[in-house]
């Protein structure tokens, strides 16, 4: 059960249409892949995206952490020392949490698979079947709406609205989604850090006196200001979710202490994946904070390992894992179904990939 090899690669899949935010504007996914390879031959898939504007991870610099630490670490060990490998990975190299993401997934994968298990059914096992929310680009308030009404039509009945670009639009564009859509879809909001406390509490609440109905809103303000944070959720309408402040465990138990925040969006590439993903967890089910499991613009490997999380703990009650149904194809086999808004994970042992189409090897 050692590993005897870890391979990198890249992947590009495009997108169904470009993918816009307050942060960054992309039209396809490019992401690195990781094969971790062990003696009994089996193989462990892992995948990172650059996100540069939010985790400061670059295709480099990814690449760059697993040649220089991650895989110097990672060869030679038995996976079935699992503990001990996973504290090795996390202290081999500080930040990087996308790469380190990367291989924590392709080490619980191989974990699964010597013990002829799904990797939720080791993490817990309370579902298998999850519902995603779609997410709607920020764009001028009339594309939002068209693009709302083709979701609707698609079968979601969550919508996930981009805002924070143009912030005086923004209830505009709400307004506008909101009367194309009527009652047909919850919705949800997302600033990426765009605005100021102040701001923020005055947006949220002439959102609500509209009737607009926002379930909650993603990370308002900046990803350091865990006071500004606090200041809305004390303030708003709208209840608050945490994302870009939730970088580690720690970053989650100061939000859930400080009151900071109503709920918290757990994602692999902060958090450094599943081994602390499920530390976010089990501290939010001590201070009854809900949580979410969100993803970046990734393909279906990482995402997939998202869903096993999602598919094993109760306290994860909202699930935005849209990022493979908004790629125009799908180059990995196996894995969990995605049928639009409805996502079935496999019972097939680990994470239950069996191959990627197109890799372009590193070596």
């Amino acid at each position: 059960m050692k590993i005897t090899e870890i391979r990198l690669g890249m992947i590009s899949v495009p997108l169904r249409v470009p993918f816009k935010t307050a942060l960054r504007s992309v039209s396809s996914v490019e992401d690195v892949i990781v094969e971790i390879h062990i003696d009994t031959s089996a193989v462990g898939y892992g995948e990172a995206p650059p996100t540069g504007a939010i985790t400061g991870d670059t295709t480099g610099g990814i690449i760059g952490a697993l040649q220089d630490h991650i895989i110097k670490t990672l060869v030679g060990r038995d996976v079935d020392d699992f503990e001990d490998v996973m504290r090795a990975l996390n202290k081999c190299i500080v930040k990087n949490t996308s790469a380190k993401a990367a291989a924590d997934m392709a080490l619980w994968d191989l974990y699964g698979q010597l013990y002829h298990v799904p990797v939720y059914k080791l993490l817990g096992g309370s579902r298998n079947k999850i519902v995603t929310d779609i997410t709607i680009s920020v764009n001028d308030p009339e594309e939002m709406a068209r693009d709302a009404i083709n979701a609707i039509e698609r079968g979601y009945d969550c919508l996930k609205i981009k805002v924070g670009v143009s912030p005086e639009l923004d209830v505009a564009r709400l307004m506008a989604v909101r009367k194309a859509i009527g009652d047909k879809a919850c919705i949800r909001i997302d600033a990426n850090t765009a605005w100021t406390p102040k701001q923020a509490v005055k947006l949220l609440n002439q959102m609500q006196e509209k009737g607009l109905d926002i379930e909650f809103v993603e990370q308002p303000v900046k990803a350091h200001d865990f006071e500004g944070l606090k200041y809305v959720t004390e303030r708003s309408y709208v209840p608050v979710m945490a994302d870009e402040s939730v970088f580690s465990p720690e970053d989650a138990v100061k939000i859930m202490q400080m009151g900071a925040a109503d709920l918290v969006n757990i994602k692999l590439m902060k958090c450094g994946g599943l081994y602390n993903a499920l530390k976010i967890a089990s501290a939010a089910e001590v201070y009854g904070v809900e949580c979410m499991v969100g993803c970046m613009l990734e393909a279906k490997v990482s995402v997939n390992a998202a869903v096993h999380l999602a598919c094993a703990k109760q306290v994860i009650t909202k699930i935005d894992l849209d990022g493979p149904v908004l790629c125009s194809e799908d180059p990995v086999q196996g894995g969990a179904v995605f049928n639009e808004k409805e996502i079935t994970v496999s019972s097939e042992p680990g994470l239950g990939i069996q191959g990627i189409e197109g890799i372009r090897y590193l070596d």
